[in-house]
């Protein structure tokens, strides 16, 4: 019998400790506080989907730590690229924390294949998840993960416009998404706003655009302040069936000073009691998969096999 609990994919932006500082130097000790997070997803049957970046793939303790989690099956690897400090470095002129997207194509394809041979070299796994560096993605980046063997982006954040958000400070900003479905999609590689025929499942993070007061977007995606917001999100799920939902968390957020939303040890056991909630209700509704298995599934269904 098919199993009628919907999807609930955990995503969390592996990386180092509160990149939102714009420090000259990265540290990493958010890696120690990343098994009481893997425990209580366990504890309800989810399986995370950590995207990791390059200065977490060398962090000695977060490799050990990736593996016990792969060895047991009990999550997942994946890729994500901050491509101001992820080498190959270049001298382009680009400042700040610059979105791949504004390096030039041949520049973006050697940090990408940079990253997916670190990675697959670290974890002994063949990487096909990924999520973008500060959610800016375009067509070029999806070719590119599609030709290293990529087959499921979570970059997308359906009605959000990054195009404020500067990366270079002197480019145009982000990418915007408010034009793109809200629900998983195979991806047009010409046009990742659209559905396609490619072997790229774009699944978006679970936002929905309430306009009830005015336009405002409700993450799943703990801030201290939004328990009921996400619960919401679950109802609003289940009562439109919607193939998934996914929430997103960044590691550093799981260890106290390691995120501007979380910055004591109170602040991270309220986010704990948030999380237990969470998870506490969706497991009545919702089951346990990582991004690959989401995408395994996706593919069987879209694309079933034909038997001459």
């Amino acid at each position: 019998m098919a199993n009628t609990k919907i999807p609930f994919l955990i995503t969390i932006d592996t990386e180092g400790d509160n990149l939102w500082t714009l420090s000259d130097t990265v540290t990493i000790q958010n890696a120690r506080y990343l098994p009481r997070f893997q425990g209580l997803c366990e504890g309800y049957g989810f399986k995370p989907t950590w995207l990791t970046n390059f200065e977490m793939a060398e962090c000695p303790a977060f490799r050990e730590f990736g593996r016990d989690v792969l060895q047991c099956g009990r999550g997942e690897i994946g890729m994500h690229l901050h491509a101001w400090n992820s080498p190959p470095l270049t001298n382009d002129g680009l400042k700040g924390q610059a979105y791949l997207i504004e390096y030039p194509e041949k520049v973006m394809k050697d940090k990408i294949s940079f990253m997916t041979n670190l990675l697959e070299q670290r974890f002994e796994r063949k990487m096909v998840s990924h999520r973008a560096g500060r959610w800016a993605f375009d067509s070029r980046y999806a070719r590119i993960l599609v030709e290293h063997g990529y087959r499921v982006d979570c970059s997308v954040t359906p009605h959000v416009n990054w195009a404020g958000v500067l990366g270079d400070p002197m480019g145009l900003g982000g990418s915007d998404y408010t034009t793109y479905p809200a629900q998983p999609y195979f991806m047009d590689l010409e046009r990742i706003d659209r559905e396609g025929d490619s072997p790229l499942l774009e699944v978006p993070v679970s936002i929905v655009l309430k306009t009830d007061v005015a336009p405002i977007t409700s993450w799943l995606r703990p801030n201290g302040q939004n328990r009921e917001s996400m619960l919401e999100i679950l109802k609003l799920a289940c009562d439109n069936q919607w193939p998934c939902v996914e929430f997103m968390l960044h590691s550093s957020e799981l260890m106290p000073g390691g995120s501007p939303t979380f910055q004591t040890l109170d602040d991270i056991e309220a986010l704990y009691d948030d999380l237990e909630l969470l998870l506490s209700k969706a497991v009545e509704n919702f089951r346990g998969q990582t991004l690959t298995e989401f995408y395994n599934e996706c593919e069987r269904r879209h694309r079933p096999l034909i038997i001459s």
